[in-house]
């Protein structure tokens, strides 16, 4: 009897071993075959609600406030015109001031301009006896488009990459004048990973805007372009690419239509050229758009890409602006007769410039008033019908207080009117706790007029738990996804410092990561790496401004992302 008792206890200590070795090996294996991210996704809903237990949160007693129903005064917005450096000073006291896009007056290869008219100085040319010179701005193509447009600064001329700025200026009513076609020679151009170019072109038969369209249109390619309010190629993208739908009528159903299936499989647009080559480096990306002086001059692009021009030449035309003086006029003049000397073509040559000559527009000239017409379809069907849910999370810990807060709350209230009504929005702020001052809710009325109450509302105080803002900001997303599957779910961050209170970056990449969700950042005279590594995570864009310029960059970031 012994004897069995004891055979009995030897079979179920047998037995509970091999229980524990199938269900540890279940265990340990069940990962097996799986991503870092893909098991980390399985417990992130765990881990966001261990971080969300783990913050003090106090909910805020909703507060109206007033709806300025007035539109967006883009010249109020824009800062003083000394944000933008001059490259080049005047030598004498007859001169003219030229406002120049930024990749031919910056430095290196980026300064041919930048080069001539220091030469140009030089040169001591006089108009009816007096010596002359010229003053360089360095200043992008679609900002300068603002302030020329709403008469907040307006230059004696302007050579933007393209003629698409010029021919918007002329249609807002401003005086100009072509004074050269082109001042250096370049392209626009759509490049490509060679290995897609190669699928392609064995598909299509050629690579182009409209069989790139098409393949975007058929999710067969992944591409990314540029802020067409901004960027010189992306709005030139933007026209060529509603041209191949219908190249009768850029604006009609058939081209709208065309462009929002296409629309609906562009997985990235970015603020700015750098931010897409980002993404691009990344491996998010097989085609991104690039004027062709940047590629012939980006030593990583060499060999592993496919250059495929498009749309408008980007020659660098000069335009003098409103009623000019004679003088100042033959100022220009002979300035563009001095850039197209052949020392200074061979410069341009040198730096990147004068390639492809042979490529001719695709595009005849488009008017300025049907190129912000076509502006305001893209604004309306970029998201494809695919409503944005966003979360805005403040930073209003004590070195907040003063002119960093009333700059924030000031670039909030302009910026919200950029804000679609089929979007839903909620807002956070955060010191050393956070605050929920308004649940997410569809944008309408009332929903606008409580965001509005909610920001006038904000004092400054205390520590800056930045992370643990984000946090609650993800798990209010969370919520929204769960009740509405369809929406796309955006944070943007403003703040003025580093954390140094509540989570950290390590604590909440992963989570990032994980729910996708892109984190666009907006920093107030700071360097904050850790905000810029979070936007990198899922290729936000992350806009370092001063108190000066941030009403302008947030009014832009939400019209394109919004």
């Amino acid at each position: 009897m012994a004897r069995r008792g004891k055979a009995f206890a030897i079979l179920l200590i047998i037995a509970a071993a091999v229980f524990a070795i199938v269900y540890f090996g279940i265990t340990l294996t069940a990962n097996l075959g799986k991503s870092e991210t893909e098991i980390t996704a399985e417990d992130a809903a765990k881990k966001l609600e261990k971080l969300y237990n783990d913050i003090r949160i106090a909910t805020a007693e909703p507060v109206k406030g007033q709806i300025d129903l007035d539109p967006v005064s883009v010249s109020d917005s824009l800062p003083d015109i000394s944000k933008f450096p001059i490259s080049v000073e005047n030598t004498t006291d007859s001169f003219v001031e030229i406002f120049s896009s930024t990749e031919k007056s910056g430095t290196g290869v980026d300064g041919w301009l930048n080069e001539v008219a220091e030469e140009f100085n030089k040169a001591k040319i006089t108009v009816n006896g007096n010596p002359v010179s010229v003053k360089i701005r360095n200043i992008a193509s679609g900002t300068a488009t603002d302030y020329i447009r709403s008469g907040k600064y307006v230059p004696d001329a302007f050579t933007p990459s393209n003629e698409l700025w010029g021919e918007m200026v002329k249609a807002q009513g401003v005086k100009t004048q072509l004074v050269a076609d082109r001042l250096a020679g370049n392209v626009a151009g759509i490049v490509t990973n060679k290995a897609k170019y190669d699928e392609l072109v064995d598909k299509y038969g050629a690579v182009n805007v409209k069989t790139i369209t098409d393949a975007i249109a058929d999710n067969e390619l992944s591409m990314g372009y540029t802020d067409p309010f901004a960027s010189s190629t992306g709005l030139n993208f933007l026209v060529t690419a509603l041209e191949t739908f219908d190249s009768s009528n850029l604006l009609g159903d058939k081209a709208v239509q065309g462009f929002e299936k296409f629309q609906a499989n562009v997985p990235f647009i970015s603020s700015t050229t750098l931010q897409m080559r980002e993404a691009a480096e990344t491996g998010m990306l097989d085609s991104f758009v690039l004027e062709y002086q940047t590629y012939v001059n980006a030593a990583d692009l060499k060999g592993g890409y496919v250059f495929t021009p498009f749309g408008v030449r980007h020659d660098s035309p000069l335009y003098a602006l409103g009623d000019l003086p004679a003088d100042k006029l033959e100022i220009i003049k002979r300035f563009a007769e001095f850039a197209g000397q052949e020392k200074y073509q061979n410069l341009a040559k040198d730096k990147g410039f004068n390639g492809l000559d042979d490529y001719r527009s695709e595009l005849p000239a488009v008017d300025g008033n049907l190129l912000t017409s076509a502006q305001k379809v893209w604004k309306e069907k970029k998201d494809a019908s695919k409503p944005i849910a966003a979360v805005f999370v403040a930073d209003i810990s004590g070195s907040m207080d003063g002119e960093p807060l009333k700059r924030l709350k000031e670039s909030l209230l302009t910026g919200q009117k950029y804000l679609g009504r089929d979007n839903s929005i909620g807002f956070v702020s955060y010191s050393d706790d956070v605050t929920i001052n308004l649940p997410i809710g569809k944008y309408d009325t009332n929903q606008q007029s409580m965001f509005v109450g909610a920001v006038d509302s904000l004092q400054a105080g205390g520590g800056t738990a930045t992370f643990d803002g984000i946090v609650v900001a993800m798990k209010m997303l969370q919520d929204e996804l769960t009740a509405n599957p369809n929406v796309k779910p955006l944070i943007f961050v403003l703040s003025d410092g580093e954390t140094n209170t509540g989570h950290s970056l390590k604590d909440i990449k992963g989570l990032i990561e994980n729910y996708k969700i892109p984190v666009y950042t907006i920093g107030y005279n700071a360097n904050i790496q850790a905000l810029q590594s979070i936007s990198s995570i899922n290729e936000a864009a992350s806009i370092n401004a001063d108190t000066e310029d941030v009403v302008y960059k947030i009014g832009n970031l939400l019209n394109v992302q919004m």
